[in-house]
């Protein structure tokens, strides 16, 4: 039985033993100084101009979770179409309240103004300017 394991533990340390190389040749090939140059952020060797950190308003992560859950829920769709013939009535119905759930979700979440981008007045804890 350990004998099966053996290709999977060789290819590990061949996996383990080409990133410590690489990292080690990077170490001793690479440049030791640090200029100013290195440490500005640009883009396409274009110098900044604004800052970099910037604050992002809560309602973009609002945004980005509402469009997890629903893209969580077509994942979930997908192997249930895969099985929908040999599973029955009972797969069917338990389907149909997820869906059903997930719109009451939706609703809410469009009632709450939450996909809402621009509807909001800008106050210190949505990233705009403190009042």
């Amino acid at each position: 039985m350990p004998e099966t394991y053996l290709p999977v533990l060789l290819a590990l340390g061949v996996a383990v033993a080409l990133g410590v190389a690489l990292l080690s040749v990077s170490w001793i090939a690479g440049r030791k100084r640090i200029g100013l140059s290195e440490l500005t952020p640009y883009e396409s060797g274009m110098p900044l101009l604004d800052q970099s950190r910037k604050r992002v308003s809560i309602v973009f992560f609002l945004i980005a979770i509402d469009f997890i859950v629903f893209d969580l829920e077509a994942a979930f769709l997908y192997p249930w179409a895969l099985v929908f013939r040999s599973g029955g009535w009972g797969l069917f119905w338990a389907v149909l309240v997820f869906v059903a759930l997930i719109l009451v979700g939706y609703a809410y979440v469009w009632k709450k103004g939450g996909l809402d981008v621009g509807a909001r007045p800008a106050g210190p804890w949505q990233g705009g300017a403190p009042r």
